[in-house]
């Protein structure tokens, strides 16, 4: 897979820790919704480093793709990407990456979705992937989050909440619930993903992405609510925000 150079062209802060980034590749080849790919930084003295991002934006976007970085205390490539990195600056990507943890226009089962903090990229692009092409196959979306001011996405989410019934979004906030929030803070469990995700009955096809042990915990979830393993993708994030 060869090494592509691409161009920032736009940047938008989601959150205080995270940014979108906006980048113009000339050659993109096009990627399905839920890939990922490879952003290499090369410093003055030659050293480099290369990380995995998922893309958020939706297939079909010509040359232009975007990731959402979360800045990581302890990251080495985060925190340039979501303090420094400037729109003109220059970067190596290779990609698209994955053919497993994809959703695709021809699915028209139920989706359930559910993310962990930053995992929730992958999915956006799914959730993205669906309204530009028109789909009526419905969506559930099950977001664990610290807090309200963590959300990603969050005025798009709340759009699509309100003007697609065959969308829905519920949150589990871990440890700042918003103003009249009617649950305390706590960890999605058994009585959530039977009360926000569909019943087994339906077959979705679940789509969990976040870090490893939320990703396992959550898929144990599912199939202890009745849902068939096979037809439950995961994706995990390692503790540097690569993938495992």
């Amino acid at each position: 897979m060869i090494w592509r150079v691409a161009t920032v062209v736009a940047l938008h802060d989601e959150t205080a820790r995270a940014r979108t980034i906006t980048l113009d590749v000339p050659d993109w080849p096009g990627h399905v919704a839920g890939q990922h790919l490879d952003l290499k930084l090369t410093a003055e003295d030659g050293y480099s480093a290369v990380r995995s991002y998922s893309i958020a934006s939706a297939p079909g976007g010509g040359k232009q793709v975007q990731i959402t970085v979360e800045r990581l205390l302890d990251g080495e490539v985060s925190p340039y990407l979501t303090r420094t990195l400037a729109v003109g600056e220059r970067l190596e990507l290779r990609g698209p990456i994955g053919a497993w943890f994809v959703w695709r226009t021809q699915q028209v089962e139920a989706i359930q979705l559910v993310a962990g903090g930053s995992g929730i990229v992958p999915l956006m692009a799914m959730i993205r992937a669906r309204g530009s092409a028109g789909s009526r196959a419905p969506f559930r979306l099950l977001y664990s989050v610290r807090a309200p001011e963590a959300v990603f996405y969050r005025d798009e989410l709340r759009a699509l909440s309100l003007g697609d019934q065959s969308v829905t979004v519920t949150y589990a906030f871990t440890r700042i619930v918003p103003e009249d929030w009617p649950l305390d803070p706590g960890r999605i469990d058994a009585g959530l993903i039977a009360r926000a995700t569909w019943p087994a009955a339906v077959a979705p096809t679940c789509y969990v992405c976040g870090p490893t042990s939320f990703v396992e915990e959550m898929a144990d979830l599912l199939i202890a609510s009745g849902n068939d393993r096979g037809r439950i993708r995961t994706e995990r994030f390692g503790p540097t925000g690569g993938r495992t």
